[in-house]
């Protein structure tokens, strides 16, 4: 099947690292768990759905367009774990060396990257996943456009279409943005109509699909209070739809050729060696096991990482 498989890098970077004990390291003392990890997943998830083309998006430090709109913006999110940050330029520079697809635009966030892959490519593929963490992107998801969500503890994963998400969240992928921009998002940093909760969302938007006609019909709806709060936060409601739509407009290359995917290059073999990840290196190049040296050294003894769960 003709597959395109789209990642949330810096969201599947974390979940990685945070699924793994942070003993990871080189003999030096490097850290390797989040290198590990990702990898780990990224091999899983190529395994197991076996796309013919590939692209790991990523943010930039550049401010985007949504925290222009919105100080706050995410402004409540933990700093990054300093062994964390220490590895991500890491992992870039072997996914570069292993020939996979890397895409990240300033000014824009992954999201912006991935939904604009979507919308120029969902014609020209049988089926495009993507692997996140981040719900946000569930408004990608189409006729033949799925999300893969990790899912705590275990190995496996959800996978939603458009049907799951209108039967978890009551509004069609479409009008994902006017559920998110009403019921707000803490980790986002967004309380957009303080005292409308996810259910209260769902009945709003259950009688207007939007909320621009939701707020044009404010004098229809029977409970007097949440009249008075979609008065009262107009003004944020209308803000934070902006802010929860995933642009699909983003000036990068989407060609079907650049996104083509038939393997790692062998330069990833020996890069992943310079961290002493030499049993990743032959999984991942399907080398006997009977050619593996020792992984990495641990400050503690630690389970196989290979039977922790990724997802």
């Amino acid at each position: 099947m003709k597959t395109l498989l789209l990642i949330d890098g810096h969201a599947m970077i974390h979940r990685a690292f945070h699924a793994l004990p942070d003993t990871m390291a080189t003999k030096n003392g490097e850290p390797t768990g989040a290198i590990y990890g990702f990898f780990m997943m990224l091999q899983k998830v190529i395994g197991d759905f076996k796309p013919t083309h590939l692209a790991i998006a990523f943010d930039t430090p550049t401010q985007t367009f949504r925290k222009k709109l919105y100080k706050g913006y995410q402004a409540k999110r933990p700093p990054m774990d300093s062994a964390l940050k220490q590895q991500i330029p890491n992992i870039k520079d072997l996914l570069d060396e292993g020939g996979v697809v890397r895409i990240e635009k300033p000014g824009f966030e992954a999201d912006d990257v991935i939904g604009t892959l979507v919308e120029k490519n969902k014609k020209h593929f049988e089926r495009i996943l993507i692997l996140t963490g981040d719900r946000d992107l569930l408004q990608l998801t189409d006729t033949n456009v799925f999300l893969i969500a990790p899912k705590q503890g275990v190995t496996n994963f959800d996978l939603f279409t458009p049907r799951e998400v209108e039967k978890k969240y009551g509004v069609t992928p479409e009008h994902f943005p006017d559920y998110k921009a009403l019921a707000g998002d803490s980790s986002d940093n967004y309380n957009t109509a303080k005292g409308i909760g996810p259910k209260t969302t769902q009945a709003l938007l259950a009688q207007h699909k939007t909320i621009e006609e939701l707020l044009n019909n404010i004098d229809t709806i029977e409970n007097p209070r949440w009249q008075s709060i979609l008065r009262e936060y107009k003004e944020n409601i209308i803000l934070f739809k902006k802010i929860a739509t995933i642009l699909r407009d983003v000036e990068i290359d989407t060609s079907e050729i650049r996104l083509i995917f038939d393997g790692f290059a062998t330069p990833l073999q020996e890069g992943l060696k310079k961290f002493e990840l030499f049993a990743l290196s032959n999984k991942l190049f399907h080398i006997p096991s009977s050619a593996i040296k020792p992984e990495t050294t641990k400050k503690n003894k630690v389970e196989n990482p290979e039977q922790i769960g990724l997802f």
